[in-house]
C-alpha cells in the first residue's frame, strides 16, 4: 500500500489507517479474531493504528495484536476525558495528560506513543498549556508527535503556535463536509495532515442502510438523529448516488467513498474501522480507486445538490462537545 506525509510533520502512514474503537464495543469479535484482524491488516499493508485512553480496554487489545510488529507501525492514541470516561467530563489538565499517557505506553506495550490527541477540546484548560503539557512529553521521549480531535480553526492556530501539531482527526465525509468551509483551507496552509474518522459515514456509505433496516438495539447509531428512519429516508439521495458512481467505475459504495476522500487532498488519511476482514480487504481495494478531475467535478456538483438532514449527535451530546 502507498504511504502518505501527515502534513509537514514526516510522519509517514498507510494511505488508509484503521480505527480500532469498534473492535471494543458491543457485538465486536473474541479478543483472539479482533488481534487476528488487526494483523492482517498489518499484512494487507496498514501501518496506521487508532486508539484511545476513553475505548474502554482497546489500547490492551492494540498494545497485545502490534507488540510483535511495533516496529513496522504507527500507533495513534487519545487523552482527555476523567479516567478515560467520556460520561464524566473533560480533563485536559497538563497532570491528567501526563498521567494518560504513562498509562497509555503500559496498555499499549511500547516505550513511545507516536501520535497523542486530545480527544476533545476543553474549556477549562487552555490549549496551550495542553500543547505544552505534549511538548514536554514529546522532550523526554514518551511521545512523537501532537494531534487534536474536533477543534475550530482558531484552536488549531492556538496550538500549532506553542508545538507543531501533526495532525486533526475530525469527522469527514460525503455524508459530513463542513470541514470543507475552514478547517482543511486551514490544515493546508499550516502544513498539517487530516484523519477524518466515520469516513463511511458510520456505514451508510457502504449502501446497506436504508430507511427500511433495522438497526439493533445495542446499535450506537440509534442515538444519532441523522439515523433515525425518517432521515435515513430523506438522506437516500446520497446513497443512490455513490451506488451510482460504483457501477460505473466496477467499485463497491464503500470503495468510491474512501476513493473520494483520498482524492480531496494529499495530507488525508482516513481511519476507516471494521471487525470483518472482508470488508478490510474491501476498504483496502479504495486504494486503487482512481478518480479523474473530471468525475470529482461532476461528483461534487452532485453533492451540492444533496442536503443533508440530521445532526451528527443528539442535543445533549452536542452541548457536551462544545458543538
Amino acid at each position: 500500500m502507498n504511504k502518505r506525509k501527515l502534513g509537514n510533520s514526516g510522519l509517514e502512514v498507510s494511505v488508509l489507517g484503521f480505527g480500532c474503537m469498534g473492535l471494543s464495543f458491543p457485538n465486536a469479535p473474541t479478543k483472539e479474531d479482533s488481534i487476528k484482524l488487526i494483523r492482517s491488516a498489518v499484512e494487507h499493508g496498514v501501518t496506521f493504528f487508532d486508539t484511545a485512553q476513553g475505548y474502554g480496554e482497546n489500547e490492551l487489545l492494540v498494545g497485545e495484536a502490534l507488540e510483535p510488529l511495533r516496529n513496522e507501525v504507527v500507533i495513534a492514541t487519545k487523552f482527555g476525558f476523567k479516567d478515560g470516561d467520556g460520561r464524566l467530563g473533560l480533563d485536559s489538565s497538563p497532570e491528567n495528560i501526563k498521567a494518560v499517557a504513562e498509562a497509555s505506553l503500559k496498555r499499549l506495550r511500547t516505550d513511545v506513543i507516536d501520535l497523542f490527541y486530545q480527544h476533545r477540546f476543553d474549556p477549562n484548560v487552555p490549549i496551550e498549556d495542553v500543547a505544552g503539557a505534549v511538548k514536554d512529553l514529546i522532550k523526554e521521549g514518551k511521545v512523537k508527535h501532537f494531534g487534536l480531535c474536533e477543534v475550530n480553526a482558531e484552536t488549531i492556530r492556538k496550538a500549532n503556535a506553542v508545538l507543531p501539531v501533526t495532525a486533526l482527526q475530525s469527522e469527514y465525509s460525503m455524508f459530513y463536509r463542513e470541514p470543507e468551509d475552514k478547517i482543511i483551507p486551514t490544515l493546508e496552509e499550516l502544513g498539517i495532515g487530516f484523519v477524518p474518522f466515520s469516513p463511511l459515514g458510520k456505514g451508510f456509505l457502504t449502501g446497506t442502510i436504508n430507511a427500511d433496516v433495522e438497526l439493533d438495539k445495542t446499535d450506537a447509531r440509534n442515538m444519532s438523529p441523522r439515523f433515525s428512519k425518517e432521515n435515513r429516508e430523506a438522506n437516500q439521495a446520497l446513497v443512490d448516488l455513490v451506488v451510482s458512481i460504483a457501477k460505473d467505475k466496477n467499485a463497491t459504495p464503500a470503495q468510491i467513498a474512501l476513493g473520494w476522500l483520498l482524492a480531496q487532498k494529499l495530507f488525508i488519511v482516513p481511519i476507516p474501522g471494521t471487525s470483518k476482514l472482508h470488508r478490510l480487504q474491501e476498504n483496502i481495494g479504495a486504494t486503487n480507486v482512481s478518480l479523474t478531475n473530471d468525475e470529482l467535478s461532476k461528483i461534487n456538483a452532485a453533492l451540492a445538490t444533496i442536503k443533508i438532514v440530521g445532526e451528527r449527535y443528539p442535543a445533549q451530546v452536542q452541548q457536551k462537545l462544545g458543538k
